[in-house]
């Protein structure tokens, strides 16, 4: 299966530079932003009338990711003060709503102060915070109302946030006390609602359920505030799964955007409908390259220990499944001649949890050959423990980078390298 994964050649060739220039054996990120591009492209493109599409920069918030989304996105999804920072450095500026339990007010300030289109709220507890901040500040504040609703058990997925007991959302229960709160707040006026219920969801059918069972309950819903007519928007989140195992089946994006606009065509007076999608737009434009630094068999079981592992790159722990794995060897020729057997891929941490995928079928692996983790441009890096034994941080290596290209000549390669922490 994951040697079926073809590496794009830019991606190759600036695999094949950075490892001509490193010291050390090399572990990398490569980001295509062409693909990247291509993708935020495909996905706006899909959309219905009255649709929109937000990039949740949790995903992945580097600075090159952020700006190849943006000019395809119609704005962006944050959760906390230090993605405020990198979507205001946004080289295409984008509208942008802040989401998330536990707000601090030093946050919910400088988003009023530097231009949040709305907040996404939490609890009760947080309307009265929002409000003591938005009347010191004068304003008037627009505002969404997260949900927990009630749902059928038959619409779960691995990785719940509603329609069971979670921090997340206003339970359902209490939302027309919510709603009075933020009608009765001065400096506070509602919006519309927001629901983000499940993630990982791998069939189209079961999400465009999920989105049913929130429109069959937006009459009811909107019907709660002062002025229903204000109320415009419903936030369905986002929660579109990647499919690591079998990475050529993936999400019907198109198909369920097509559901969706026929059901909002039924509907007398339907919400402006926004999707907050961060893994579905990032993951297929990330490559993390290792280098085999050992080979070994342990009780009848074989490794290969690699540079870097899971304090790079988390997702595979996370996620709980054995990644795809393309083996780039040096020497071509001597790996179609070697034995095929399964190998199990594991860092170089001291810890037995640091696998990133067990008993992969490889041809003639040795010491020296690259191993590439395709599908790793989102939840990657960025949620790994990469201060844990203190190792060097990965370089980041963004290929195809226009900002860095003049017209007609071929595009460059940017790189960054993590800062290293003050120890």
């Amino acid at each position: 299966m994951a040697e079926s994964i073809t590496l794009p050649e830019r991606v190759l060739a600036a695999i094949a530079l950075h490892r001509q220039a490193s010291r050390d054996p090399m572990a990398a990120f490569f980001y295509d932003l062409p693909a990247l591009d291509a993708q935020g492209r495909a996905m706006q493109a899909a959309l219905p009338p009255g649709v929109e599409l937000y990039y949740a920069i949790k995903a992945n918030s580097e600075a090159a990711i952020i700006d190849t989304l943006a000019p395809h996105v119609d704005g962006l999804e944050l959760s906390s003060g230090g993605e405020i920072a990198r979507a205001c450095a946004c080289a295409t500026p984008r509208p942008w709503v802040l989401s998330g339990p536990g707000k601090l007010d030093s946050d919910m300030h400088d988003a009023m102060t530097r231009g949040v289109e709305a907040f996404h709220v939490e609890s009760l507890g947080e309307v009265a915070r929002l409000q003591a901040v938005a009347a010191s500040l004068e304003r008037v504040q627009p505002v969404l109302l997260r949900i927990n609703p009630a749902l059928p058990e038959d619409l779960s997925s691995r990785l719940r946030m509603a329609g069971t007991a979670t921090p997340f959302g206003i339970d359902e229960a209490q939302l027309a006390d919510a709603v009075r709160a933020v009608d009765e707040a001065a400096n506070l006026r509602l919006v519309g609602f927001h629901v983000h219920a499940m993630s990982h969801q791998a069939c189209e059918r079961r999400h465009q359920r999920l989105l049913d069972a929130y429109l069959a309950r937006w009459p009811r819903w909107r019907g709660l505030a002062r002025h229903p007519e204000a109320v415009t928007q419903l936030n369905v989140g986002g929660g579109i799964g990647v499919n690591y195992l079998r990475p050529s089946e993936q999400f019907d994006w198109a198909g369920l955007c097509e559901a969706l606009g026929q059901r909002l065509a039924t509907m007398r007076e339907p919400p402006r409908v926004r999707f907050e999608i961060g893994r579905f737009l990032a993951a297929f434009c990330g490559y993390y390259a290792i280098e085999v630094l050992d080979t070994k068999v342990s009780h009848g079981e074989g490794f290969l220990v690699c540079r870097g592992g899971t304090h790079q790159f988390r997702l595979p722990a996370a996620q709980g499944h054995d990644h795809p794995i393309i083996h780039l060897p040096r020497d071509p020729e001597r790996a179609r001649a070697g034995e095929r057997r399964p190998w199990t891929v594991v860092g170089q941490l001291c810890t037995p949890k640091d696998v990133l995928s067990r008993r992969q079928a490889l041809s003639g692996v040795a010491v020296g050959d690259l191993l590439v983790l395709p599908l790793a441009g989102a939840y990657g890096y960025n949620i790994s423990h990469a201060d844990f034994l203190c190792h060097p941080r990965p370089e980041q290596v963004f290929v195809g980078d226009s900002r860095n290209t003049r017209e007609g000549s071929e595009p460059e390669t940017r790189r960054r390298r993590p800062a290293e922490p003050v120890r």
